[in-house]
């Protein structure tokens, strides 16, 4: 069905937009749609637009395992202006980087100075069901919330966010959210680059407007996800940094709220990854381009030798196929590395980087499989006899009531999620839990370089089904699993597993 079509039938117009700028405005605003069958309906693709890339690459400061966050409305400098948006300290749109080892006691204290609630979820980390930032373990407008865990799992580069039902999206994209890094003895002994040479690159896209972050989905964006035209990079939109000629360490997460992006280097040089989601992997592995969807996290080598002083290369996202309407239409400049001096660089890359053990497939005591390529179709459960513009998991909403998944402690399962009917891109994330993918049928078919090691996202694009073994230990509680499409996430793709 064309959009247009669409927007007549429903009795909605094109300016139609989330009341109060979340979900759950949306729904309200839609109780008249008639039964209608949905396949298809996105937004347009939202076009970057670059900036000159004369702004110098900034680092959030750094916090170690005794800190305050405080959620609270700030300012800070976007385009040139300094615009109102969400922070965990002043005048900065990323928290501070809390850098841990191995075995540490983290004691954070959230002070929550918003005028709604929120709370932080440990995306990426391994830890008691009541320190994991579930939706229902919030603070409220004023109030606080202590986070207390041990850090029990390999070195990676995780990340943190606020994690409130209908809320996340907005929380996010208007700047809650900042890097969670966690050293380890084995990763230490690979002397892999370090200090100036590791650069820690958070790539989000944003809506800046004088006003500020802009968050106001419209019908569609709450189907394909909220994406921005100003491409940010540690808070500094279209930035540059200075490389000397050598190798180097880039530490890469997709922030963004929905945008996928297919990473690449403008002189179509190597990127050699040697980790992901859940840490290094066990060999490294060269690519030209690699896609990299909301949550998901990259560990690169690039060897910047061999350019003469001046020589200017992009990381850019190039177009791809099968991303629905609103994805891969585009390509477009991210950042600008400048060779600015000429060095001897005596690093090799590793030929084995950490020994990883394949867990077997035939291990699983359990298969589950979660439909999610039904956003739009007919349910039987009529909002005023009218049609369910909502995303789900096997036909359910996010209920936090209720529990959807009963998982035994310390079983292997096997767990497919299915796009295949799908026609929008799903990055799947499990709280908690670290993953092995096992198998990708439909759509591009064969896993791709990023997704070997341990994962906590995968992203399941339309027409494809992807299988993963889940080693679940005993970490016992309530968690969640959803798309990190955030807007998805809040419109209801989430349920809840029992870990007991």
């Amino acid at each position: 069905m064309e959009r247009r079509t669409f927007l007549k039938m429903s009795g909605l117009s094109a300016g139609t937009v989330i009341t109060g700028g979340t979900v759950a405005g949306f729904l309200a605003s839609c109780s008249g749609c008639k039964k209608e069958h949905h396949r298809g309906l996105m937004t347009k693709p939202v076009m970057v637009s670059e900036g000159d890339f004369s702004k110098l690459l900034s680092f959030p400061s750094q916090a170690g395992v005794n800190h305050t966050l405080t959620a609270q409305s700030t300012t800070a400098n976007l385009k040139g202006t300094n615009i109102p948006v969400l922070g965990y300290q002043p005048n900065s749109l990323l928290g501070p980087s809390i850098k841990v080892n191995k075995g540490d006691a983290v004691n954070i204290l959230l002070q929550n100075n918003l005028s709604e609630h929120t709370n932080i979820h440990w995306h990426g980390l391994k830890i008691p069901a009541l320190m994991d930032g579930h939706p229902d373990q919030l603070a409220n407008a004023g109030g606080t919330f202590r986070y207390q865990f041990t850090v029990n799992q390999r070195a990676g580069l995780s990340w943190y966010h606020p994690h409130p039902h209908e809320m996340t999206g907005k929380q996010v994209f208007q700047g809650l959210a900042g890097l969670f890094i966690i050293n380890d003895a084995e990763e230490a002994a690979l002397n892999l680059p370090s200090g100036q040479f590791e650069l820690p690159l958070v790539i989000q896209d944003k809506r800046i407007s004088s006003n500020g972050i802009t968050y106001n989905p419209a019908m569609e964006e709450v189907m394909a996800g909220y994406i921005g035209e100003s491409i940010i990079v540690n808070g500094v939109y279209s930035p540059y940094t200075d490389v000397a000629s050598r190798f180097y360490r880039l530490r890469i997460l997709n922030g963004s709220n929905a945008r996928v992006y297919n990473l690449a280097l403008s002189n179509n040089a190597d990127m050699i990854i040697i980790g992901n989601d859940g840490g290094l992997f066990k060999n490294p592995s060269s690519v030209k381009e690699i896609l990299i969807a909301p949550g998901e996290r990259l560990d690169v080598l690039v060897n910047f030798s061999g350019n003469a002083v001046g020589t200017e290369i992009f990381l850019i996202s190039k177009e791809f196929g099968n991303g629905g309407d609103a994805q891969g239409k585009q390509q477009f400049k991210i950042m600008k590395f400048k060779v600015a001096s000429i060095v001897t660089d005596t690093f090799t890359v590793p030929a084995i980087l950490s020994n990883i053990t394949t867990v077997p497939a035939s291990s699983a005591v359990k298969t589950r499989t979660f439909e999610i390529s039904n956003a739009m179709e007919h349910h039987g459960y009529p909002m005023n006899d009218g049609m369910q513009m909502r995303h789900r998991i096997n036909g359910k909403l996010f209920d936090s009531s209720r529990i959807d998944e009963t998982v035994a402690a310390n079983t292997n399962e096997l767990w497919v999620f299915d796009n295949s009917n799908g026609d929008e891109p799903h990055p799947m994330h499990l709280h908690s839990v670290f993953f092995q993918l096992v198998q990708r049928s439909g759509g591009r078919g064969n896993l791709i370089a990023s997704e070997t090691g341990w994962k906590d996202t995968v992203l399941v694009m339309p027409g494809e089904t992807v299988k993963v073994i889940v080693p679940f230990e005993n970490n016992t509680g309530k968690f969640v699993f959803h798309c990190h499409n955030l807007e998805h996430e809040d419109d209801g793709m989430m349920l809840q597993y029992q870990l007991s």
